[in-house]
């Protein structure tokens, strides 16, 4: 976002710069004040819309249709429907406090399903849980 916003920021001061240049050089006489607001509006609405755009957009998420949950691997392991649920979300990429965020619960709780999942996993961290968790069919 930071990137966007130093790039707006470049685009605004190269096109000021070059208002100024064709002001003094060649249309100080012909066009008014007007004219030059008017241009800087209409650059800064197409650039907030192109913005707006671009970081209000929807993340595409592919899921396999065809995949099917290995409720009997789930009863095997003994993972709960919760340590489903963060299991789901490691996947997924979030960090323990997000996690936690998400699901409503304290970062302790999560910590503790993931100690668990892990045990039951027979895993030492995240990654090899989510790997092992796809070798059971637990996860697509």
């Amino acid at each position: 976002m930071s990137k966007t916003i130093i790039i707006y920021g470049v685009a605004l001061a190269a096109l000021i710069w070059v208002l100024k240049f064709i002001e003094y050089r060649f249309l100080v006489r012909d066009l008014t004040l007007e004219f030059y607001i008017g241009a800087v509006a209409m650059v800064c609405t197409g650039l907030g819309i192109w913005a707006g755009l671009r970081l209000t957009r929807k993340k595409i998420v592919l899921q396999n249709p065809d995949f099917q949950r290995d409720d009997a691997a789930l009863a095997r392991l003994e993972i709960t429907r919760r340590e489903l649920e963060v299991l789901t979300l490691i996947a997924e990429g979030l960090s323990n406090q997000a996690i936690a965020d998400k699901l409503f619960v304290s970062l302790n709780t999560v910590k503790s399903h993931s100690s668990s999942l892990f045990l039951k996993l027979n895993v030492r961290n995240r990654t090899q849980a989510v790997l092992r968790a796809r070798e059971h069919r637990i996860l697509p």
